[in-house]
């Protein structure tokens, strides 16, 4: 994501650049059901590559010691993690809280 916000941000300090570049994302954090009853909360509209999905998963994957993935554009995690998803997002890695919402 850095080099992409060097290209559209211009002069802009990178901390104020990257803070606009999460204002613009609107998340929707909601719950699946799967074979066998087995429940996985998924993670859509964050419009990163490729990339920057599988870092913050992975980020994810660690903080909530679950298994998951990336797949079509969103991120996939074992179990019910959907409140304690939105605070990580909310308070860890500083996407707006009006911005993050839980569907049920």
């Amino acid at each position: 994501m850095a080099k992409y916000l060097e290209t559209v941000c211009g002069g802009l300090p990178p901390e104020l650049c990257e803070q606009l570049f999460k204002e613009q994302y609107f998340i929707k954090i909601k719950l699946d059901k799967r074979k066998f009853g087995k429940e996985v909360t998924v993670i859509e509209g964050i419009n990163a590559d490729q990339h920057e999905l599988k870092e913050l998963a992975s980020k994810l994957k660690s903080k909530l010691a679950t298994g998951g993935t990336v797949k079509e554009g969103r991120i996939e995690l074992q179990g019910d993690h959907r409140h304690r998803v939105k605070e990580l997002l909310v308070n860890e890695l500083g996407f707006p809280e009006e911005n993050v919402m839980i569907l049920d």
